[in-house]
């Protein structure tokens, strides 16, 4: 394992390129197949790809607002001694990095993005506190906690299907979480990969010759500066940058909201709703509107990956969805499907999809159409058909730089520092996926 983990790692730092350059390169991949496998001409390629451009200006927003919130309410002195404390139980290198699997899957499949940014923060934590322990591989073991979230409670396809009135209504009707989230082929493949995916990350622990420690730069946290404050007191705009009670005053509103919210709708996390947790807890713990934009601005330092290359992933959806090419890749895997196969060649299909189209939500609109027909000329459940896709949109995530971008910002580290230790993690969950969904 140790020598497999070494050249896997060496070959990850020798050809993996920059996210950036690889979106770039994924969208002359993707320009390639559509002019190969559908109708399509350059011109009409290239117009998908452009009408297709801005296509995830919101998400963009709120994943840039997921990385800015997390971080601002870590970097809290409340929270940092709240995660010390919980980093400080991890005695040894093998335990930091099952402990960091754990408590990633944990909050993962609570909610996606509390998920990875909790992972990233509690791995930095852990680095400060556990001496050798390999920093690449802590953080790869937080991000792996990250293939559960579409089985979790926080899953766009299940929550889409269980929506009156969604737009696949007509055809599989409503399907409760009962069938799909909470359906015991579902929870016992989560179970299996919470046994799995820690001993794996455990194994892959590189020898002492190779480990590579953390940078002590990238824990390093430049303090707020309250020079000046003194002379400043008597103006009125200081005493307003520095007061508790408008700190106190918006984030006691902001609590009221959430909790108003929670008893109406009960424990229903959407991204909006964990960014504005984070959001009014770190104006809270951090005490003074001063103290609390200093954090901003620290934070907003590690966006710039999210809003440069998000763009480019939707430009890529754009093509991938009008040209029909989602649908041709589908359309292959269920040719060769029987009733039994139909759910792990789903699985597959979705997990290749997911490459070029990083988003649940998006990926079940290429492929719904293509799965519901043939699922019900298979007389295949649709609960588990739709789940099928939802895992293979979540696994793929392993080696797909889109989704590591706000834990790599985090964590001051480049995609092929993780992707080495990643594709094991990969292919492990796919064994266990595929057994579960052609099994049970």
């Amino acid at each position: 394992m140790k020598a497999l983990i070494s050249f896997s790692n060496r070959l990850m730092q020798r050809y993996l390129p920059d996210p950036f350059l690889f979106v770039i390169l994924l969208t002359f991949v993707v320009l390639a197949f559509g002019l190969l496998l559908t109708p399509s001409s350059p011109l009409e390629m290239v117009q998908f790809w452009g009408d297709g451009f801005w296509g995830l200006l919101s998400f963009t927003m709120q994943m840039a607002l997921v990385l800015v919130t997390g971080h601002v309410l870590a970097s809290s002195p409340f929270f940092k001694r709240s995660l010390s404390a919980m980093a400080g139980a991890a005695k040894s290198p093998g335990q930091a990095i099952v402990y960091v699997t754990l408590v990633s899957m944990a909050a993962s499949w609570i909610n996606w993005g509390f998920g990875l940014v909790i992972g990233a923060l509690f791995a930095k934590e852990l680095a400060k506190k556990v001496h050798n322990v390999d920093y690449r591989l802590l953080i790869a073991s937080a991000y792996s906690g990250f293939v559960i979230w579409h089985a979790g409670i926080s899953g766009s396809i299940p929550l889409t299907i269980a929506t009156e009135g969604h737009f696949t209504a007509d055809a599989i009707g409503v399907i409760p979480t009962s069938q799909t989230i909470f359906a015991p082929f579902n929870l016992i493949i989560v179970a299996v990969l919470f046994l799995v995916i820690p001993v794996v990350n455990r194994l892959m622990m590189p020898s002492s010759k190779e480990i590579v420690t953390v940078d002590p730069a990238l824990l390093e946290e430049r303090p707020f500066e309250a020079a000046g404050l003194e002379a400043e007191a008597l103006t009125p705009a200081a005493r307003l940058e520095n007061s508790r009670i408008l700190s106190l005053l918006i984030g006691i509103m902001g609590v009221v909201f959430l909790i108003s919210y929670f008893v109406s709708k009960g424990f229903l996390l959407n991204l909006d709703i964990v960014n504005f947790l984070f959001l009014f807890l770190g104006i809270l713990f951090h005490g003074t509107p001063k103290k609390f934009l200093f954090a901003v601005s620290e934070a907003v330092k590690g966006t710039a990956g999210i809003i440069i290359q998000f763009p480019f992933y939707a430009g890529i959806m754009g093509m991938m969805v009008t040209s029909g090419l989602g649908t041709v890749i589908s359309e292959a895997f269920v040719s060769i499907s029987n009733p039994q196969t139909f759910p792990m060649l789903a699985f597959w299909s979705a997990g290749i999809i997911n490459i070029f189209v990083p988003s649940g939500g998006g990926q079940w609109a290429v492929q719904a159409p293509v799965m519901i027909e043939a699922a019900k000329a298979l007389d295949v459940p649709m609960a588990k058909t739709a789940m099928a896709v939802a895992w293979g949109d979540a696994w793929t995530n392993l080696i797909q730089p889109f989704w590591a971008l706000p834990a790599l910002a985090i964590a001051g580290l480049k995609a092929k520092d993780i992707m080495g230790f990643c594709v094991f993690v990969l292919l492990a969950s796919g064994v266990v996926i595929s057994l579960g969904l052609l099994l049970l």
